[in-house]
């Protein structure tokens, strides 16, 4: 099922809104690891997942366009050991978080199998411009593609 959401007019140029939105919902379809999502304060935020077993070295943290990425990967150093029964799988893993524009990774880190990551939101200052009225004919806008017919051009 395919919904729409800025199909409004008055919604312009939010194409790439709308594909962060199919790219979120299609990664939230796996439950594993297990994350909180945490406001510290009015700017920033943490991500916290539940990565037992896991060292620094089998974690991987990358942002891929809007994407916060983070993979898991063990490697099965059994040592010789023989498991008379194995329920601790080392299975791997890829969260994906989309992430706003402007939004900043600002560190991570592992503590007592929890990985850590903080993200900053920095305040946007306002811009204001003021766009000049012109008076007179109508302009053709920039870019505006002219037909020749009969020797004359039109715009349209």
């Amino acid at each position: 099922m395919n919904t729409r959401v800025f199909t409004s007019p008055l919604f312009l140029g939010f194409d790439h809104l709308e594909q962060m939105i199919e790219r979120a919902a299609k990664n939230s379809s796996d439950g594993y690891p297990p994350y909180n999502i945490e406001q510290l304060s009015p700017i920033s935020l943490r991500i916290t997942l539940a990565v037992a077993g896991f060292t620094m070295d089998d974690l991987q943290i990358t942002l891929e366009d809007n994407q916060l990425v983070i993979r898991g990967r063990q490697t099965d150093d059994g040592n010789g050991r023989v498991f008379l029964h194995r329920g601790i799988a080392a299975r791997q893993f890829q969260r994906a978080f989309v992430i706003a524009e402007g939004i900043e990774v600002k560190g991570a880190w592992l503590d007592n199998g929890l990985l850590h990551v903080d993200l900053v939101r920095p305040v946007p200052q306002p811009v204001v411009k003021t766009i000049p009225i012109s008076k007179g004919q109508a302009k053709a806008p920039v870019g505006a593609n002219r037909m020749v017919d009969g020797g004359t051009s039109t715009d349209y």
